[in-house]
């Protein structure tokens, strides 16, 4: 029987275990956050906060983004299959952009390529090609099988918000054709992301348009966007702190 609470909480104990230990040399040390990391994907993609704690563990706490970008860069398809499918965290997409742009070198995938596509070079003939490949890839990716609706879903809503930043006035079947859809499901599905996602934003059907009015962002939502990857930084870097004073009370102790 599963139990992923209890996995996570052994997950937990792991990751302070060898947070705590020295292994003989940096190398080791880095080597065995690998392992846990490729461990972890086994958790993260089955428990209900898992998408949320994979972003916090891969993007936010430096030796494992570290560890990722030296040893394992292919951990960036789950990393952005993470941020892409939870609506919560996209505040996290400018940083794991920056991370999949520095990485672009040594990894690549339709996932990585579809982010760098729709956020880098506003390419939506090629954002919509990967998106196409992603569907492939998501369907033969052990970890990734059970969220390929939802991440074909995530990554429609997105080229469609990224689209409206752009344009005021869209046309329907301009826009079925970015999302590979047929226009009268496209128009219907561009109705329920109004809908739900309480967009500024009005459907003309005689002419076949999507009418965008203004988006604005208070100042008070931009500072909350920009402070929310802090807490994690801040325990990071407590933690670093905590270390090193423990390993020179050990070392004091020692004389």
């Amino acid at each position: 029987m599963q139990n992923w609470d209890t996995a996570l909480d052994d997950l937990n104990r792991l990751k302070e275990y060898i947070e705590n230990n020295s292994f003989g040399s940096s190398l080791q040390s880095l080597q065995q956050r690998t392992w846990l990391i490729h461990w972890s994907l086994f958790v993260f993609f089955n428990h209900p906060k898992g998408r949320d704690l994979i972003i916090d563990m891969f993007l936010y706490q430096h030796l494992y983004l570290n560890a990722i970008q030296t040893i394992c860069p292919h951990i960036l398809r789950y990393l952005a299959t993470a941020v892409i499918t939870n609506k919560t965290r996209r505040n996290a997409l400018k940083d794991l952009i920056k991370v999949i742009q520095q990485e672009s070198y040594a990894y690549r995938d339709p996932v990585t390529e579809f982010l760098e596509h729709l956020h880098v070079n506003f390419d939506f003939d090629g954002a919509q090609q990967k998106l196409r490949q992603c569907e492939t890839i998501l369907s033969n990716d052990f970890f990734l099988v059970a969220c390929v609706k939802e991440f074909i879903e995530n990554a429609r809503f997105m080229i469609f918000e990224t689209f409206c930043r752009i344009h005021q006035c869209i046309s329907i079947n301009m826009l079925a054709e970015k999302l590979n859809m047929e226009p009268q499901d496209a128009e219907r599905w561009i109705v329920d992301v109004i809908r739900n996602a309480q967009l500024n934003a009005k459907i003309d059907s005689k002419l076949g348009h999507v009418v965008m009015g203004t988006q604005t962002i208070s100042p008070y939502h931009q500072l909350i966007e920009k402070t929310k990857a802090l807490t994690f930084q801040t325990q990071t870097l407590g933690d670093n702190v905590e270390k090193k004073l423990n390993s020179r009370a050990q070392d004091t102790v020692g004389f």
